[in-house]
């Protein structure tokens, strides 16, 4: 669907590349540090706004702890200070397990994610939808921003951009993600910053005020 093309060309003439919060998200050279703190950041993302989580992000970090490996061990330790620490993301003892869960998962069998990324895609994503906790938007915000997968985002946003442009009447996951992908360059930086600006566009307001996901 060649409006589904345009349409991100409007929306790039309009926002141009993302800036502030989104900017590490949607860089080109991404650090490993930055890939673990955009994986552990999307799953602290689920149901609250980013103001939130960056809260619990800062938290992480004044403790040291704001890496795969580090949760993991602090999980096994003392489960209790790893919700202290991502309180302001709301549902924390919920939160907690899940972020525990997912650095286990890392920590146990590919021992980084850089290791875990070397897989394609498919792989990924099935391992990810398997941690209990980790849906869809969650895997797919993982696999796109901290792993550069070419794989489509189908957020609440999303679907409210669909019937804003009448692009399709039927709004399930999976329809919506292959209609984006097929109608858009097998290119990460469009995925990518086209995602970020509908979550730009629905809000209405300015990149760093922007949630993530």
């Amino acid at each position: 669907m060649k409006e589904i093309y345009q349409l991100y060309l409007s929306l790039f003439k309009r926002y141009g590349r993302p800036k502030e919060c989104w900017a590490k998200w949607c860089k080109d050279k991404k650090t490993w540090q930055d890939r673990e703190e955009i994986a552990l950041s999307a799953i602290l993302a689920q149901r609250t706004n980013w103001l939130n989580v960056e809260r619990a992000l800062k938290n992480l970090k004044t403790a040291k702890s704001l890496s795969i490996k580090r949760v993991y061990q602090m999980g096994q330790k003392n489960m209790e200070s790893l919700e202290t620490l991502i309180r302001p993301a709301g549902f924390y003892r919920q939160k907690a397990k899940r972020v525990y869960r997912f650095c286990e998962f890392i920590s146990k069998n590919y021992q980084s994610l850089e290791n875990f990324f070397k897989q394609d895609l498919r792989t990924c994503r099935k391992q990810l939808l398997e941690i209990l906790g980790i849906g869809p938007e969650t895997a797919d915000s993982i696999l796109l921003y901290a792993g550069d997968k070419p794989v489509f985002i189908i957020d609440e946003y999303t679907r409210r951009f669909v019937k804003k442009h009448n692009l399709s009447k039927r709004l399930s996951y999976d329809y919506l993600q292959d209609l984006f992908q097929k109608s858009l360059p097998q290119d990460i930086k469009i995925y990518q910053d086209f995602h970020a600006m509908i979550v730009l566009e629905g809000r209405g307001t300015s990149w760093d005020l922007v949630s993530k996901i």
